[in-house]
């Protein structure tokens, strides 16, 4: 056994209290998730979303999944999704972005169409 004492609480949190490192678990595992799961760290599990309406762009670009709901219900979309086309119900459309977290959207229905890792959503049509 070591001489040494364990390092109380104080002294454990001085040691992780670094300014690089994020402050909440949240924003630690948004970190993580970003290096894992970019193309730009060739994990190719993200996928190009497009959300837009005749008149805005509500999102455009790289996420993690997509939460939509239709008239059978909610349901995901991730990377490497079947081809899928729906149309959307009135819901709350969640864009889980690599970048920026969850964005939520608020809309009134639309059609969705999944190809190849890319996602496009039209609202408003």
């Amino acid at each position: 056994m070591s001489d040494e004492a364990p390092a109380g609480v104080d002294e454990q949190r001085a040691i992780t209290d670094d300014e690089s490192t994020p402050k909440t678990l949240e924003e630690k595992q948004q970190e993580q998730a970003v290096q894992d799961y970019s193309k730009k760290n060739k994990g190719q599990l993200s996928m190009q979303v497009h959300v837009y309406s005749p008149f805005k762009d509500y999102y455009d670009g790289l996420a993690f999944s997509l939460t939509a709901e239709n008239r059978t219900g909610p349901f995901d979309i991730l990377p490497r999704h079947h081809s899928f086309i729906s149309l959307l119900s009135a819901c709350e459309l969640v864009v889980r972005t690599v970048k920026d977290g969850e964005q939520k959207i608020k809309i009134s229905g639309g059609l969705l169409h999944v190809k190849a890792d890319q996602v496009i959503v039209f609202l408003d049509v």
